[in-house]
Order: structure tokens, then C-alpha cells, then sequence
């Protein structure tokens, strides 16, 4: 799997373009997918990308999160680490694991400065998964992330947008903020003759004072 460095840690240029180069959007994440692949540029078609091995588990560092909560919408999740494909496209939760949530790792460490990004989806070919419910969520919502150390932080929900695969706004949703910032992720809208849901559902919410 290829792999950059995190750009929240090392906060250099040169990385955190290199990051932006390859997010894309997310592709494979509904119904009729048996695929954990993800992500293609606005300007490309769906693709399954290249076999990699399943997301890891366990946390490198104490810092990195390894639960998400949603109360108002009753979601509770174990986080996988989700890296690059080895076509430099983004993972996504394998589709047997709908029900699970996935962070980032190339985004920020929730609660440092910068945009840290969790990704889950909203249906599998199994059947409802753990962000079905995302686009319920209202300004103000909680959002709680728990770290491999056992701290909790919060985010307050502060805008949803839904936009089309083919406009992501890429540098909107990854590129580094002043403050810790928190994004959810998801498919929605209609779905196309692939199978595919043919938007993307982005939750942005600010570290809770």
C-alpha cells in the first residue's frame, strides 16, 4: 500500500500537496459493491482499484482515535485505519464491515490542529451500514471521538453539504485548517447504472469549547 507521511504531523508543504493529489472522492460505497476499493479523481470513472490488504486495526500511537460517536443518531463505532490503495486512491471500509467507520490516517489526529477525516459507509450489499443515518444529523449535533488513550473529544456539528463525485471539493475537505476540524463522509444521492451512489454526503463540525 502506498503510504505519505501525516500531513497534521509533519506539517510540510511538500506532503500535505502530495496528499491532496491523491484524495478523491469515494466511489465503491453502496449496495452492489463487493469491493473495499474506493476513490477516483472528479475527472474519472469508478474503479475498484488495486487488491490491498484490509484496513489495520490497531492504533500506532496514543493519540490515534479508535471509536466514533454520534449520539443523536445512535451510531457507535470501533474505527479502522484507512490508508491508500496502491493505485494512491483512498481506502474505504471493506463492504463486509459496513457497519464500521474508518479514520484517515494521512488526516489530522482528532483534536490537533488540522482536518481529521472519518469515512464509513451508508449502505453495502449486506444491507444498511453505520453512516445510514448521516444525513438526519442537525447543526449542533455531538460528535465523539475516542483515542487509543482513552481521552474523548468532542465536535460540534456545524454545516452538511451533499455534492456530486464528479466535484468533490477536495482541498475543502483535507487540505490543513488553522484549528482541530472534523469531517464525516459518505455516499448519497441517486444511484447510477454501476451500482454506485452518484454523491457524497460531508459532515463538518469544530472541536467543541
Amino acid at each position: 500500500m502506498a503510504r505519505i507521511q501525516h500531513p497534521a504531523r509533519a506539517l510540510r508543504a511538500p506532503l500535505v500537496a502530495l496528499a491532496l493529489t491523491t484524495l478523491t472522492t469515494l466511489t465503491a460505497c453502496s449496495a452492489g459493491s463487493p469491493s473495499a476499493a474506493t476513490a477516483t479523481t472528479p475527472a474519472a470513472t469508478a474503479t475498484t482499484g488495486t487488491a490491498v490488504p484490509p484496513p489495520a486495526t490497531a492504533p500506532t500511537s496514543p493519540g490515534d482515535p479508535t471509536r466514533v460517536a454520534i449520539p443523536s443518531l445512535g451510531v457507535d463505532s470501533s474505527l479502522l485505519r484507512l490508508g491508500l490503495n496502491a493505485d494512491e486512491t483512498v481506502q474505504v471500509p471493506p463492504s463486509e464491515q459496513g457497519m464500521t467507520a474508518g479514520w484517515y490516517v494521512n488526516s489530522a489526529v482528532p483534536g490537533e490542529r488540522g482536518a481529521s477525516v472519518v469515512i464509513g459507509h451508508n449502505n453495502t450489499r449486506y444491507g444498511k451500514a453505520v453512516f445510514h443515518d448521516l444525513g438526519k444529523i442537525k447543526k449542533g449535533a455531538d460528535i465523539a471521538i475516542r483515542g487509543a488513550d482513552g481521552k474523548i473529544t468532542h465536535f460540534t456539528v456545524t454545516t452538511t453539504q451533499t455534492v456530486s463525485k464528479k466535484s468533490f471539493p477536495t482541498q475543502q475537505v483535507y487540505a490543513p485548517t488553522p484549528a482541530p476540524t472534523l469531517r464525516l463522509i459518505t455516499c448519497d444521492g441517486s444511484i447510477d447504472a454501476q451500482g454506485h451512489p452518484v454523491d457524497n454526503l460531508i459532515v463538518y463540525a469544530t472541536l467543541t469549547t
